[in-house]
């Protein structure tokens, strides 16, 4: 076996010098691999011999420094030995998390991140769990890894090492390096809270750092269609059929309220006919599994029967194409028809909720119900109370209690 370059050697980090003293820090370098750590001691730059990688002088600072640079190299030597002895391969980082104490019966954040995703992926992606979710718990995972170099310098870090004040930071860093308004930064934090809890149930670590925890979460407004806008895209006339067939399915979103996900996998099966001969939706959404119904209006009934006439794989109803062509093309149905926003494909799901739905009268019960939401507080984020409703709303109430109140001067 071909023996490995091993050396770990000690610099000053200068450009973070505080009253008069700057960091020490260490780098281990093995095959090729390199992994920084800090030394957790500082000292004047000038009493610093870069050529030796120690304190110089005989003061008895300078031999305290020395005497803990050189027990921190010695001990990283023993754990390297360690690893040769027993792995077929060595690494930098491998050594350092072994000095570090976090190697070996040690649990870790992002190797358990990792092992979260993998068991995901091959249990319940594509089964009771939407694709989609799998690709927002990666990203969670992949700006976990990047806040770990940003502000800590390690590839990944031991539970028993987080804090109250690691849970902090990185709140700061969402908000201020990936620039994540608040509604946003609620999901990562909710993906970190879910490892930190499998953490503390497992009795990998004593007491769990999000107890007493409170993120202020601020949702940002649906966009949705009015009533004049939703008529604006349903008459406009669209330059070739692709786009028209865009516009169709939109439309059709903003009468059932179907997600993208959930239009897209429609299939003939899903729709039932009752014995009044009303058209129903009765389906699961593909993002939480949950079931959803919904009676089909007018204008999705003719949506409907209008494409029964093509015959499409699976015996899907529509033909739907991926989620940025679709957005694409409603841009271009969004121009034709005056708008002055673009919609997306959930832009038909928020309409439905508001302009088709709550602002007519239907129920937040009803609505939640249609939705296929777990909590009715979902609904009430989606759904807002338009002002043409609150007027229709206050004129039967006026005309209810006009003679009933008087006002004598």
């Amino acid at each position: 076996m071909v023996r490995s370059t091993f050396k770990v050697l000690f610099y000053l980090k200068r450009q973070s010098v505080q009253n008069g003293k700057a960091p020490i820090m260490g780098r281990i370098t093995i095959n090729g691999t390199i992994s920084q750590f800090s030394c957790k001691l500082s000292v004047s730059p000038a009493l610093w011999d870069t050529k030796a990688n120690k304190a110089a002088g005989k003061s008895v600072m300078a031999q305290r420094i020395n005497e803990k640079l050189e027990n921190i190299k010695t001990n990283i030597g023993k754990h390297y030995q360690r690893i040769c002895d027993r792995d077929s391969y060595v690494t930098a980082e491998k050594v350092k998390n072994a000095w570090l104490g976090f190697g070996d019966g040690y649990q870790l954040l992002i190797e358990t991140f990792d092992a979260y995703l993998k068991d995901f992926e091959e249990k319940r992606a594509g089964k009771d769990r939407a694709i989609g979710t799998l690709v927002c718990y990666r990203k969670a995972r992949n700006y976990l890894a990047a806040f770990l170099r940003y502000e800590y310098k390690v590839e990944d870090i031991p539970f028993k090492e987080l804090k109250r004040e690691f849970i902090e930071r990185y709140v700061v860093y969402l908000s201020t390096v990936r620039r994540m308004l608040p509604g946003s930064i609620h999901t990562p934090i909710k993906k970190l809270k879910l490892m930190t809890y499998t953490a503390f149930k497992n009795g990998w670590i004593t007491t769990d750092p999000f107890s007493g925890f409170r993120i202020s979460v601020t949702y940002r407004d649906r966009r949705f269609l009015s009533e004049s806008e939703l008529q604006a895209v349903m008459n406009v006339r669209l330059p070739n059929y692709k786009t028209a067939i865009v516009r169709d399915i939109f439309v059709f979103c903003c009468f059932t309220g179907l997600c993208y996900a959930d239009v897209k996998k429609l299939s003939r099966e899903d729709i039932h006919t009752d014995e009044r001969g009303d058209m129903w939706i009765i389906d699961q959404r593909t993002k939480t599994g949950t079931q959803f119904r919904v009676k089909l209006l007018p204008v999705a009934k003719q949506l409907v029967e209008q494409y029964s006439r093509l015959q499409l794989p699976d015996d899907k109803v529509f033909p739907v194409k991926d989620d940025n062509s679709m957005n694409m093309s409603l841009r271009h149905v969004a121009r034709h028809a005056g708008l002055s926003f673009n919609p997306t494909t959930h832009t038909g799901r928020h309409t439905f909720a508001t302009t088709v739905t709550l602002t007519q009268g239907v129920p937040l019960e009803t609505v939640s119900k249609m939705l296929g939401h777990k909590h009715i507080t979902t609904t009430q984020i989606y759904a807002k109370i338009t002002n043409d409703k609150i007027g229709r709303d206050m004129d039967v109430l006026t005309d209810k209690i006009r003679n009933k109140f008087k006002l004598v001067f």
